[in-house]
């Protein structure tokens, strides 16, 4: 038999759709079942005529079947899920930014499963203003006239630049033009907005004089950035927002502040770098500044505007304002957030975020040593588990020179067919996914960012990994 009969014969072997519809043993609508089949089928055929050497096994039926089910479990698996953040990275992006506390999601429950007064005054019996739920508490601990909410921090820039300076002026130091993630970059933005971007200083040094030479009949605003996912060091000199007030009160001219990742805390008591908080900054003068709600404030994605209370209702009334509006539930886990605020110390223990970012050495050295014993007791031979200093990043564009000296859990192959990267892989591949990093070809697994219930987790996902790549 020659290669191209070989070929054919095995596509005539391939069992039927019809026939494997009926064999299968999971309880799945028969459209499903239908589309995992035939997705399957089609990489049999493909393999078999795309490869110079097709294993007759290929088509044996009751391995097509046992792909199909798998197959089936895969299209049926939810596509957001949750994974364990073993990174040491707290505000990771890519793995969902800041946790919300179990009390709040409890409330987020109870209100996604009922009717709620998201839009209705109880006192009064009408139709009320779904921002009411936030705005007092936001000014309540931060010092401002007014506040409005918004989808995220570039949606606040955008509505707050597109409101009160669309077709003007908007005087910026060329050392604040940053580019946030998803390379989405603020002049960009501000193009966007319609308002007219006015460069003043220098990349390294902007001087007062330099905004008050720019200001022209066309000044709309002065906005400054704050450079909250980069620094530049040596010879610089920028404007602070108390130096920008005096000018500011003598022409009239309004000051927009992007804090970009917003605090209520100050870190530095911790022994972290110095952030201004949001207080501090409207204190020191400025008219609206805008943060994200799920940064360094620990809460849900939202963009969050404060200020005085003539340019906020501007902003309200803008007719962007409903494209960009949030919903029940960022709302009700952002209340929840704010009103634990109302206790600072509290606070820090509660909300995920902040509890992370301030754990202690020995807290984390403690964690690491339970989680050590839990996987040595598994006895998994050909991998040697320890414990390393190491450091965790904040994350989020936030804080970008802070290193949080942390401890983690390594994982160290003694074998050479088994490396760090197949052990990284196989705990990526589990259910939940275990999410890990590599150094000097070990697999660290941070404490820092490892939750109390991710122990067992990790122990079932490690077990399993080296079952796999030792029967291999």
């Amino acid at each position: 038999m020659n290669y191209s009969q070989f070929q054919q014969e095995l596509l005539r072997e391939i069992p039927k759709v019809d026939d494997l519809i009926q064999d299968l043993s999971m309880e799945v609508p028969h459209r499903i079942k239908v589309i995992a089949c035939r997705d399957v089928l089609e990489d049999i055929r493909s393999y078999i005529l795309s490869s110079p050497n097709p294993d007759a096994k290929s088509v044996n039926y009751e391995t097509i079947r046992d792909q199909i089910e798998q197959r089936l479990r895969s299209i049926l698996r939810p596509s957001l899920r949750p994974v364990v953040n073993a990174t040491g990275v707290v505000i990771h992006t890519n793995l969902g930014r800041s946790l919300l506390p179990k009390e709040v999601l409890q409330v987020m429950a109870d209100v996604a499963s009922r009717y709620s007064n998201l839009e209705y005054n109880l006192d009064r019996g009408k139709r009320g203003i779904r921002y009411s739920h936030v705005e007092g508490i936001l000014c309540e601990l931060t010092g401002a006239e007014a506040a409005l909410v918004v989808n995220n921090n570039a949606a606040a820039v955008l509505i707050t630049l597109e409101t009160l300076a669309r077709g003007r002026e908007v005087i910026v130091s060329r050392g604040e033009l940053v580019e946030i993630g998803g390379s989405f970059r603020v002049p960009d933005v501000m193009e966007k907005s319609g308002a007219i971007l006015r460069e003043v200083g220098t990349t390294n040094r902007t001087h007062l004089r330099d905004y008050e030479s720019a200001i022209g009949e066309q000044t709309a605003l002065f906005l400054k950035v704050h450079q909250s996912n980069f620094r530049i060091v040596g010879f610089t000199k920028d404007v602070s927002i108390s130096e920008l007030s005096g000018l500011s009160a003598r022409y009239n001219i309004p000051i927009f502040n992007d804090l970009g990742s917003g605090n209520f805390i100050d870190f530095s008591r911790y022994g972290m770098e110095y952030e201004p908080t949001v207080q501090e900054v409207i204190s020191a003068g400025a008219d609206l500044v805008s943060f994200s709600g799920d940064k360094l404030l620990g809460g849900p994605q939202a963009g969050i505007i404060i200020g005085k209370k003539v340019f906020i209702d501007r902003i309200k009334k803008n007719p962007l304002n409903r494209a960009v509006r949030i919903d029940k539930l960022t709302l009700v886990a952002l209340e929840g957030i704010l009103r634990l605020y109302r206790d600072p110390e509290q606070a820090v223990k509660t909300i995920p975020t902040l509890n992370m970012l301030t754990l202690s050495r020995d807290e984390l050295r403690s964690r690491a040593r339970r989680l050590q014993r839990r996987l040595r007791s598994l006895k998994l031979s050909g991998i040697s588990i320890g414990i390393a200093d190491t450091i965790s990043r904040v994350g989020g564009g936030a804080l970008p020179l802070q290193q949080l000296a942390s401890i983690a859990v390594t994982l160290t192959s003694q074998s050479k067919s088994l490396s760090a990267a197949h052990i990284e892989r196989e705990l990526r591949k589990n259910e939940p996914p275990v999410i890990t990093r590599i150094e000097d070809d070990r697999v660290f697994m941070d404490l820092r960012t490892i939750q109390e219930e991710d122990h067992a987790i990790i122990a079932r996902a490690l077990a399993s990994t080296h079952a796999r790549l030792t029967c291999v």
